[in-house]
């Protein structure tokens, strides 16, 4: 299964498009979708090679372009394949992509068969890299000890608390800039609201809560330090927070110090 990102300003247009992915026949999971390459990077920063495979993305969006995206997903993850969208028939937009790191490059309105055919080649390049570091594998493994059965073979209750744990910490990172809350946690992973409260809070030590703002205050600082052009507004929703003043309060109680006050006392 390819795991893919979909990032277009225009919200229908970026839900079309997730529509006909979500329609290939190998398999497509929707892992994110972004109205702009900022809101894009956000997420690309918590994310590992594993956790992405395919990026399509529009050439032309506010805050980050689609060229500048492209280059800063590239240097995050360098084996991620990102094709290309514009409105544009325009070679010397297709030049300057692929010299950003594209590997290809779509006119819309996309093409199921022709973006099909390019996610054939994804999947076909992935398996050949899974076999490859299989084959790369130690050929002589010890042996392993025999596999407990029955009663034994079930996982032990504290792993199972912990794996719980880390997927809802991964969901948090995929998803903070959203309108979250427990109970939208606790549907995506399966338990009641009550129940994983406390089980995160004993596994990591935090609560559910703590540990979203906290993502979303590193998200903020990161945005004050490296994009001093946006408005504390911007950053605000950029984050998942829609009043700016509970925002900023928020900010203060957690960094000591207000966004701004932060950004000018961040050297340059």
């Amino acid at each position: 299964m390819l795991k893919i990102m979909v990032v277009d300003d225009e919200e229908q247009i970026r839900l079309g498009i997730a529509k006909i992915l979500s329609r290939y026949p190998g398999g497509v999971e929707i892992a994110g979708q972004h109205g702009n390459g900022l809101e894009a990077m956000l997420q690309l920063s918590g994310m590992g090679p594993d956790d992405l495979d395919v990026i399509v993305t529009d050439i032309e969006m506010p805050m980050m372009d689609g060229l500048r995206f492209i280059e800063q997903a590239k240097e995050k993850l360098p084996n991620v394949v990102i094709i290309m969208l514009s409105g544009y028939n325009d070679f010397e937009y297709a030049r300057r992509a692929l010299r950003a790191g594209a590997t290809d490059y779509l006119l819309k309105p996309m093409d199921k068969v022709e973006v099909f055919k390019l996610l054939d080649r994804c999947a076909e390049a992935k398996q050949a890299a899974e076999r490859d570091a299989g084959a790369a594998a130690p050929a002589a493994a010890p042996a392993a000890d025999p596999q407990p059965t029955g009663a034994a073979a079930a996982p032990a209750p504290h792993s199972l608390g912990a794996a719980t744990a880390d997927r809802i910490c991964k969901l948090i990172d995929r998803e903070y800039n959203r309108d979250i809350d427990l109970p939208y946690i606790a549907d995506k992973v399966g338990f009641n609201a009550s129940y994983i409260s406390k089980l995160f809070s004993r596994e990591k030590g935090e609560t559910i809560t703590d540990y979203l703002n906290r993502v979303r205050m590193d998200k903020a600082k990161m945005l004050l330090r490296d994009h001093p052009g946006l408005k504390v507004y911007e950053i605000a929703h950029l984050v998942g927070y829609g009043d700016k003043i509970y925002f900023q309060k928020l900010f203060k109680r957690t960094v000591g110090v207000t966004p701004l006050e932060y950004r000018a006392g961040t050297p340059d």
